[in-house]
């Protein structure tokens, strides 16, 4: 069969897993493509060559990057003890004490190769899990717990078994080497994977301050990030391309809001085309485990030196000691957690359980296993290389079985704890209105646009209240930079580099402003020399650069990777600070908080200055600046007051009702003819759009 015929198939065998599926919903749709691949592999006789390096690149990349895409970031945070946890030393004390478990079990197979088998039966399976849990209702502490795992451990997990098959191969062991390549796979992987993502979401927001918004280039430019990221690092830099993908997909997650809403017809395209990538990366790379089945099981069950039903205990008894392992490891970790006296012995057996059995073994498994030589430096065959094979084989399976057979009978919900004003200025002044006059009945597309957002900034305006302020001001600035999008192209460039050089005017007088009160507030001893520096040395760098911030804020605004990254440095000092000193963190919310106002301030005196002509001041500059000190103010206020989680259901419930708002201000332009039929017809795409996400993001974990 040739290859375009096996992918046809594997494709159809897909469509069909899932059809079935839809009439027997018990049974995992994973395991359901397994039983159909291997049918499909007896009837026709087919052999697929599956090497690690194509199935890594071609399945476990997107696979993973995707997952490090979607992964909730809270959970992924709260959760970094037990993930790291499992994922690295679990999964060597997996292989070590596993493969000498093995060896002792089964004397036929050499130490090195029974640490090969217990290395590459280590990493969970996120699909697999995933797949399971739609039936199971898995607890999403325990979901987040294997899936956020599953991320890292293919890494540890594949490193464990190339070395042990090394040793079983040559015979020789260098645990200095083995340790420096460890680190060396995982710290470079990482830093590979941050800085070719940091590219990566530089170009694209280039991409979109140059106007470039081509939906079919910027899906495909998104599609290909993950394949580039792995070769590169794979062939490049020869570290873990799978750490790599995953650090790319958390990033890019953490840098994806600030396009989501910029680009509204792209996220949807590019969603829309992972789901599919998805789909059919799933469904393939488990049917291609099924079709491999029988060239794992073939050797042992014609081998007459080894008993099919010995095979098939052990298989149970394998399956058995990484169950043994992971449960015991699971119920001695919380027994060192912060409310580890106030659960009982059931609750914490009940976690452990959950957590063991809902550690399926998949695709990763069966691909690492399949590219064992079949013969050792000698030219020997390698040793019991098919039985090795079969008891993969029938881990993967016997684990899927079990999860579905016993998880229902004990999940439930559990707790796995783990360490780890715009002042004088009016708003709706600010915002101009079509022109009324016959003369002028028909508007452009951007204007009619305009005076939609515009509209949408009023309806938030008038839906602030006390404790919303914050939300509020996060979709103004939003709607903000749309605005001056549309204004850059509708109207004349004079007007545009008025703006910009009223922009630049108006920050140097904010920040004159804020200078002036950090004097103030080191003067009357309100904060500490160290507080002082560090404010001062940052606020004239900003002036200095007063020109180029300015143009910046005015095109994009949100934080650019290089200052996501000052910022997240900024932070640890600031940590760091208050550990040294429990005054310092007080003193600079006191300072970020003061600044803010003493720059409201300033832009308002300089307003009421005679000698300033205020009717020549671009007011969305100045509304624009305002709303951004406002924002400032507000999150100092807001970081303890408001949880994330309610935060991020506030900006969802304003944005419907901006939704709202702005259906109704397309309905009057329709109503007053101000845009025609198929003009009408865009502008309610593009307001559909907007909703599609917010729907989206209220289903999709935060």
């Amino acid at each position: 069969m040739s290859i375009v015929e096996t992918v046809i198939g594997l494709v159809l065998l897909v469509l069909l897993s899932n059809l079935i599926n839809h009439y027997f919903k018990a049974i995992p749709v994973s395991l359901i493509q397994i039983i159909l691949g291997t049918i499909f592999a007896l009837i026709f006789n087919l052999k697929i060559e599956l090497e690690s390096s194509w199935f890594l690149l071609l399945f476990i990349a997107p696979l993973l990057y995707n997952d490090g895409r979607k992964f909730p970031k809270e959970e992924l945070w709260k959760l970094k003890g037990a993930i790291f946890n499992n994922a690295i030393i679990l999964v060597f004390i997996t292989m070590l004490l596993g493969g000498f478990l093995i060896h002792l079990i089964i004397p036929a197979l050499p130490l090195p190769v029974g640490i090969a088998l217990a290395a590459i039966l280590a990493p969970t399976d996120p699909v697999a899990v995933h797949s399971i849990s739609k039936q199971v209702k898995l607890p999403d502490n325990i979901l987040h717990l294997v899936s956020g795992e599953s991320l890292i451990n293919d890494a540890s997990g594949l490193i464990g078994f190339k070395y042990a098959v090394m040793v079983a191969v040559t015979g020789y062991f260098s645990l200095k080497t083995a340790l420096v390549e460890l680190f060396y796979f995982g710290i470079v992987g990482f830093v590979s994977g941050f800085v070719l993502i940091t590219i990566v979401v530089l170009i694209i927001e280039w991409l979109i301050v140059k106007g470039f918004n081509d939906v079919v280039f910027n899906t495909v430019l998104q599609l290909c990030v993950p394949f580039i990221i792995y070769l590169l690092t794979e062939e490049s830099f020869h570290a873990s391309g799978v750490i790599a993908v995953v650090v790319a997909g958390v990033i890019f997650a953490s840098k994806r809001n600030s396009f989501i809403r910029i680009q509204p017809e792209i996220n949807i395209v590019s969603e829309r085309m992972w789901d599919l990538i998805v789909y059919l990366l799933n469904g393939i790379m488990f049917t291609i485990l099924g079709v491999e089945l029988p060239v794992a099981m073939h050797g042992t069950i014609e081998n007459e030196d080894i008993n099919t039903f010995s095979a098939i205990f052990f298989v149970f008894v394998m399956w058995g000691l990484l169950l043994l392992i992971r449960i015991t490891w699971t119920y001695c970790y919380q027994l060192f957690t912060s409310d580890a006296k106030s659960k009982s012995v059931k609750e914490k057996l009940k976690v452990a359980l959950l957590s063991g059995i809902s550690g399926v073994r998949g695709a990763i498994t069966m691909a690492g296993a399949l590219t064992i030589p079949t013969q050792i430096a000698s030219g020997e065959a390698f040793p019991e290389r098919s039985l090795v094979l079969f008891i993969a084989a029938g881990v993967i399976i016997l684990s899927m079985v079990a999860a579905i057979i016993v998880l229902p009978f004990i999940s439930g919900d559990v707790a796995l704890q783990t360490r780890g004003g715009l002042g004088d200025l009016d708003a709706s002044k600010v915002l101009d209105t079509p022109d009324d006059e016959d003369e002028q009945l028909e508007i452009s597309s951007n204007k009619a646009k305009l005076y939609i957002l515009k509209t949408a900034v009023r309806s938030l305006e008038e839906q602030r209240r006390m404790g919303n302020e914050l939300a509020v001001y996060h979709l103004i600035l939003e709607y903000q930079f749309m605005i001056k999008r549309l204004e850059v192209n509708e109207y004349a460039d004079d007007l545009n580099k008025a703006a910009t050089s009223d922009e630049i005017k108006l920050h140097k007088v904010a920040l004159r402003g804020q200078l002036n009160e950090l004097e103030r507030l080191h003067q009357t001893n309100q904060i500490q020399e160290k507080v002082y520096h560090k404010f001062k040395k940052s606020l004239k760098n900003q002036l200095k650069r007063a020109d180029y911030k300015a143009r910046i804020r005015q095109e994009w605004p949100f934080p650019t990777v290089l200052e996501s990254t000052r910022k997240f440095w900024r932070s640890i000092s600031l940590w760091i600070g208050i550990k040294q000193d429990e005054k310092y963190g007080v003193e600079v919310r006191l300072v970020e908080r003061s600044i803010a106002k003493a720059a409201i301030k300033g832009l308002s005196e300089y307003i009421k200055n005679p000698e300033v002509n205020e009717k020549k001041i671009n007011r969305e500059v100045i509304y624009h600046m305002i709303i951004t000190y406002k924002s400032i103010i507000e999150k100092q206020k807001g970081k303890e007051a408001l949880s994330r989680k309610d935060y991020q259901e506030q900006v969802r419930r304003l944005r419907f009702k901006s939704i709202a708002a702005q259906r109704s201000a397309l309905q009057y332009l329709v109503e007053q003819g101000y845009v025609n039929h198929q003009a009408a017809n865009s502008l309610r795409q593009y307001i559909n759009h907007e909703e599609s996400l917010n729907l989206r993001a209220s289903i999709l974990p935060s």
